[in-house]
């Protein structure tokens, strides 16, 4: 793809339709990551020196229209490029366990308060607000329609808040889920914990210099069960991505803090930069980008990654426009 295409893809920003519709079976249009156990998971998101043509999506990815941690805005998501799917996890009033990253409701919902004062049922009375403010027709998502709606075509990294660690592991293994999903870990000894009570699940933990590194290599955990998120800022020991990669890990930098946001901000002229810089994280070593921007951010990534045999069993793209109208409406 030459520049000026991912120029264009850039600052085209997302599409201002609705995300896909999804009748059973039929996910054409999506871009699907298919994991059926936490083995083939494993294998996926190992290290292997090719790159993956997959990004993590920060809170689902949100858009105008498509608001943070709802099933809607996954959907959009995965319709435009490969993608993980990092939610939040929080308790409702009456201990159901619902998607939402703030304490409060007042930033993303038509609600006000503490969502932890509300019942579930409450909680689907509200309607969730885009980046704009501006009310949509979504509702707050449960943990257990976020499993749902993943099985078979996405990834869920499941940022837990205030939930406990060992519920939401128990959570994972009731849905059968160590397939397509992964829990983020706070530190060593929380990363020791899961691996005691769920030895296959894999876990997206904090190895930010050389020294976590050393408590990681000493912690029992195997790295075959870990992707090493490295920092929000581009890495500055390129060694320590290096030793990662040596034992056989995938290395993850956020880009929501910096690059995301010169993203949004951007004028046309600008892009060609912005996209270096991208492309030089991938370059430095960084095997995976969370980003704000999965919609802008996922096609740079697409267009470097390595075909390889692992993207043909687990990856599969949409069918092309001819293969879709063959198939019928939807």
């Amino acid at each position: 793809m030459n520049l000026a295409c991912l120029t264009l893809l850039l600052i085209a920003g997302p599409p201002g339709e609705a995300p896909p519709d999804e009748p059973p079976g039929d996910f054409s249009r999506l871009h699907r990551i298919q994991t059926a156990s936490s083995e083939e998971l494993r294998s996926l998101l190992r290290y292997t020196g090719d790159r993956l043509p997959i990004v993590s999506a920060h809170r689902g990815g949100s858009y105008e229209g498509f608001p943070e941690n709802a099933l809607e805005t996954y959907a959009n998501t995965i319709s435009h490029t490969f993608s993980l799917l990092e939610i939040d996890t929080r308790f409702t009033k009456d201990g159901q366990i619902v998607l939402h990253h703030d304490e409060t409701l007042d930033r993303t919902t038509t609600g006000t308060g503490r969502l932890q004062d509300y019942t579930l049922a409450e909680l689907k009375q509200l309607r969730l607000v885009d980046r704009s403010g501006r009310a949509t027709a979504f509702q707050i998502p449960t943990l257990d329609e976020a499993f749902d709606w993943a099985r078979g075509k996405a990834i869920l990294v499941l940022d837990k808040k205030v939930v406990p660690l060992e519920r939401c592991i128990a959570e994972i293994q009731k849905h059968d889920a160590e397939g397509f999903a992964m829990i983020i870990t706070g530190s060593v000894e929380q990363a020791q914990t899961c691996h005691r009570l769920a030895p296959g699940l894999m876990m997206e933990c904090f190895v930010g210099d050389r020294r976590k590194l050393e408590a990681f290599d000493a912690s029992g955990v195997p790295w075959s069960s870990i992707v090493a998120f490295v920092g929000h800022q581009p890495p500055e020991d390129p060694g320590l991505l290096r030793m990662i990669h040596e034992r056989g890990a995938l290395c993850m930098a956020g880009t929501s803090r910096h690059l995301d946001r010169e993203l949004v901000d951007a004028e046309p002229a600008d892009m060609p930069e912005l996209r270096r810089r991208y492309l030089d994280l991938l370059d430095g070593g960084v095997d995976l980008l969370e980003t704000d921007r999965p919609l802008e951010v996922g096609p740079i990534v697409s267009a470097n990654a390595d075909p390889t045999e692992r993207q043909h069993r687990f990856l599969q793209a949409p069918r092309k426009d001819k293969d879709k109208a063959s198939a019928g409406p939807n």
